[in-house]
């Protein structure tokens, strides 16, 4: 008789497995990160971390993928503002938040390391493109309720607050004492000042 999967217990294991993936690939790079010293993180037995990833390049992209995943369900909870600069607000707030995490500079420089291959690539590029959407929506409902400027397009205005976003995460993770919680008013300064109707 076959056994019947948990999917509860199924993914919370799952989840498990990519947050030790997390803090030794953060810690360690991602050649570094030996799917040993991942099971040990873990408290897992080998067995167990390939029955979830067969591979690490599939450990990696499952982490790269569940942070698309955050970004779509950022995008439900938005779905109940009414105030476009109240959900740009809450974009920004997200990125800081992600940020803050004090293993997010180590992971961000390992996976500048392998980003050149095609499948890690495609996934950064689903993520940049669901975050970029996001965004892009609510500032064309800011520019049509007036709450910020409009002498340039909403896609442009994006690319601009992704570049200060993106900046922000690469400071992080390559200036030492540049963290997340002593940055984020600056940042938060520094977006609503570029957005700011003239």
């Amino acid at each position: 008789m076959a056994r019947t999967v948990d999917p509860q217990r199924h993914e919370a294991r799952r989840l498990q497995i990519i947050d030790a993936a997390l803090t030794v690939i953060a810690a360690r790079g991602y050649e570094g990160a030996t799917t040993a010293a991942i099971c040990r993180e873990a408290r897992i037995g080998s067995g167990t971390f390939f029955h979830y990833f067969p591979t690490k390049v599939e450990l990696l992209l499952a982490i790269l993928t569940l942070g698309t995943d955050e970004v779509s369900e950022l995008g439900d909870e938005l779905a109940g503002f009414e105030d476009p600069l109240a959900a740009i607000g809450r974009i920004v707030d997200q990125a800081i938040a992600d940020a803050a995490d004090p293993r997010i500079g180590g992971f961000v420089l390992a996976v500048a390391a392998v980003m050149h291959q095609p499948q890690v690539a495609a996934a950064l590029q689903a993520d940049e493109d669901a975050q970029a959407r996001l965004l892009v929506d609510w500032l064309a409902r800011a520019q049509e309720a007036g709450q910020i400027r409009t002498d340039l397009p909403a896609a442009r205005l994006g690319s601009w607050v992704r570049l200060l976003l993106d900046g922000f995460l690469e400071r992080i993770a390559t200036e030492e004492g540049f963290t997340a919680e002593r940055e984020a008013p600056v940042l938060r300064e520094a977006v609503f000042e570029f957005l700011a109707a003239s």
